[in-house]
């Protein structure tokens, strides 16, 4: 084969792998917009659960333990994955688990709060550990040059997919009257049938990437006992050798910390509008839908933004902005205001998440990209129930949704300051 030809070979699977790589962040996005943000989220506390109180508490725990799990999970089936050549298996089981148990979201009637919380949790722990793996295949399919941009367009995509899917859910069963397929309001069964929403919209468009996306050809991989023993043997010595990579352990340190208020805000951003500022569910549906569409469009430019100035200093520029939302939020007593912040928190979460992103498939190697990527999904839950378990503590004490969230704030600014110690070049590791 003549260089010409298996350049435009490349080219040709490179758009084709790409647009299915980025197609997954069109499918997943529906469970975090439907079910952990928005609807599902806001139902729960306000319908499945005796209060909003209590609901926001209980909602906090179950969150928590989806970071523990996943913290203690992702580095060990990530350096599985790298060993055993396991990737596109184990991001199809968890995939098929998530979109099973997000399904079985729809049988939780008011009332059942644990029986509910259970499949909360489930999924979440599933969709979680899918993104491990999703993610390790960014450095794979961009060219360096371009990693930042392919990052941020699959944000991007991911808050259109996030948006029709709420289109859809508001017009179709939120707002319908009477809601399509015939499910009634009793018992909140039009809300709860979002999940099915839900579910089916990510089998659907999850499945390209199955078929399309292939592995890059890896030594032959290692099975039976040998494979775990080599798994914890290889985790070990990363951590044993951590100096060696300690620019990425910084990064991840300021990951750890500035994550954690993300996850809060996306756990809690649909029940504090409601307990806080009255939205309704249709008032909530509107604000996910105005968010997404500034998250996308956030998420699209800085993605050019990342390639030219570099990820360091857009998470960087995010963070400012996202500290400055936080404090609108909490401080104002205006609906208007407390629009803007969150206008605001949909343009610079896309990027700092993108960013983050591409930044941690730049200082990677290569030949171990699964069990960092598996770090990197540690640095997004191993501290994450903090934010979550504190929301709900000061929410607790006192009496007070304003209270709790006024946390987030700490989390992005502690997060920016250990951010300014990580070199943000290539190889850095």
């Amino acid at each position: 084969m003549n260089k010409a030809h298996q350049s435009s070979e490349i080219g040709t699977t490179f758009n084709k792998t790409t647009f299915a790589w980025i197609l997954y962040d069109f499918a997943n996005s529906a469970y975090t917009t439907l079910i952990i943000t928005f609807i599902y989220a806001t139902y729960f506390t306000q319908a499945i659960a005796p209060d909003k109180i209590t609901g926001t508490a209980l909602w906090s725990r179950g969150i928590t333990i989806t970071a523990i799990a996943v913290a203690l999970l992702s580095p060990i089936m990530g350096a599985l994955a790298d060993l055993g050549g396991y990737r596109k298996k184990f991001l199809f089981s968890f995939t098929f688990v998530n979109i099973i148990t997000t399904a079985l979201l729809f049988t939780a009637l008011p009332g059942q709060v644990y029986y509910a919380l259970t499949w909360v949790i489930i999924s979440n722990i599933a969709f979680e550990m899918a993104n491990v793996f999703y993610n390790a295949y960014l450095p794979d399919i961009a060219p360096k040059e371009k990693i930042g941009r392919i990052s941020g367009y699959g944000w991007a995509f991911g808050y259109v997919g996030g948006l029709l899917a709420m289109f859809i859910a508001l017009i179709g069963f939120v707002d319908a009257d009477p809601a399509w397929f015939g499910f009634s309001g009793d018992d909140g069964e039009n809300i709860r049938a979002t999940n099915l929403v839900v579910a089916i919209w990510f089998a659907i468009f999850a499945g390209p990437f199955f078929i399309i996306v292939k592995d890059r050809k890896r030594p032959i991989p290692v099975r039976g006992i040998q494979l775990i023993k080599g798994a914890f043997t290889d985790l070990f010595k990363t951590l044993k050798n951590i100096n060696r990579y300690r620019n990425i352990a910084r990064f991840l340190l300021a990951r750890l910390i500035y994550n954690d208020g993300l996850i809060t805000i996306f756990a809690f951003g649909g029940i504090y509008a409601a307990g806080t500022f009255n939205f309704s569910f249709k008032d909530i549906m509107i604000f996910g839908v105005v968010l997404n569409i500034a998250a996308g469009i956030g998420a699209y430019i800085m993605g050019f933004v990342d390639d030219r100035i570099g990820g360091k200093k857009t998470i960087q520029i995010s963070l400012w902005c996202l500290i400055i939302a936080t404090f609108l939020a909490v401080f104002t007593p205006y609906r208007w205001l407390f629009w803007v912040a969150g206008v605001m928190v949909g343009i610079f979460s896309g990027p700092n998440q993108a960013a983050s992103r591409s930044l941690m498939g730049r200082l990677t190697p290569k030949e171990r990209i699964n069990e960092f990527f598996g770090f990197f999904a540690l640095s997004g839950k191993f501290t994450a129930f903090m934010g979550p378990f504190l929301l709900g503590v000061l929410t607790d004490l006192f009496d007070s949704q304003r209270a709790g969230v006024a946390v987030v704030a700490l989390f992005f600014i502690l997060g920016s300051i250990v951010l300014t110690t990580v070199k943000d070049t290539e190889k850095s590791y």
